[in-house]
Parts: C-alpha cells; sequence; structure tokens
C-alpha cells in the first residue's frame, strides 16, 4: 500500500526522507490537528443554555473541533508514512501564477471593516455588507443578485443562530424590529 522508498522526483525537489519535520505538509498537518484542538478546548468554558431542539452553543464548534481533530490526526499520520501532496498536477492551478496581493488586501479590510461595524450594525446588516463584499472582490458579476443572496444568507443565519440556536448576536440597527 505505501511504500518505504522516496517518491519519484522527491530528490529533485529536496523533499529529504519521509520523516523530515520540515516538510511543509506536516506543518500544515499538525496546524490542522491544533486547531482541532484549540476549538475543542474553546468550546468546553461555554455554559449556555441549549435551544428548544436540544442543542446549544456547544453542538457545531465540537463537531468542527473532532473533524479537525480526526482529519488532522489522519493527515499527521498520512504525511509521516511518506504521503505528499502534487500541486503541480492540480485542475485549474496556474503554478507559475503570481499571488493577487490586491484581492487578498481587499478581502483582509473586508474582514476588518465587519469585525468593526458588528456591534453597531447587528449582524444581519453587517453579515449582508460581508457576504457581499467579498462575493464583489472574488469575482460575482450579477451584483444585484448578489445582494440578495446576501442579504437573505445573512437574516436566515440570524435566525438560525438566535432562534434555532439561543446563541446572542448583535441585532444593531435593526434592535426594534428583529
Amino acid at each position: 500500500m505505501y511504500s518505504t522508498e522516496e517518491p519519484t522526483g522527491a530528490a529533485d525537489r529536496g523533499a529529504g526522507p519521509a520523516y523530515s519535520w520540515r516538510r511543509p505538509e506536516l506543518v500544515l498537518a499538525l496546524i490542522v490537528l491544533g486547531l482541532g484542538v484549540f476549538v475543542i478546548a474553546g468550546t468546553a468554558d461555554v455554559s449556555a443554555a441549549g435551544s428548544s431542539l436540544g442543542l446549544g452553543p456547544r453542538f457545531f464548534p465540537v463537531i468542527v473541533g473532532s473533524a479537525l481533530l480526526l482529519i488532522g490526526l489522519f493527515y499527521v499520520i498520512d504525511v509521516v508514512r511518506g504521503g505528499h501532496g502534487d500541486p503541480e498536477e492540480s485542475e485549474d492551478v496556474d503554478a507559475g501564477a503570481r499571488p493577487d496581493w490586491r484581492t487578498v488586501a481587499l478581502v483582509s479590510v473586508i474582514f476588518l471593516a465587519f469585525a468593526g461595524l458588528l456591534d453597531l450594525l447587528g449582524w444581519i446588516i453587517a453579515g449582508a455588507l460581508l457576504f457581499f463584499g467579498l462575493s464583489v472582490v472574488l469575482g460575482a458579476t450579477r451584483r444585484l443578485q448578489a445582494g440578495v443572496i446576501a442579504v437573505v444568507l445573512s437574516t436566515v443565519t440570524y435566525l438560525a443562530f438566535v432562534k434555532g440556536l439561543g446563541v446572542t448576536l448583535p441585532a444593531g440597527l435593526l434592535s426594534g424590529v428583529i
């Protein structure tokens, strides 16, 4: 199933032995594993009451944290046993393309603006602006449709968390309406 020999072409890339701690795949695998531990530990002290469905605010973070732990663990095992990624064989990837720093910067600004405006505007408005801004920056051409989807998505997530899970999200400008 797995070979103990070095993968073909690994010497050309300077990958070294399969157990090398400098391999990027292993670093990523350990980061995923660490994120799982972080999420599980972060939800351990959440003590809000459950909703009418029996699900509390810890339910989804525990599922996500557990999934991260499992994926990270299997990924670490795969990398230590010699598994490696081949990004040059991916679909629709130009390995020689330069990074699009403008898009990275715009996405970062949108997230920072969302964090700064969340309490003032509330989840529905700030979330709609977040979703709309991200869709435009990432290439949406039909802006009216993107705007409608952003408003629907932010409203549905607000209602799901506030009414369904009992999590308090800021209502902001809509506090008397919702």
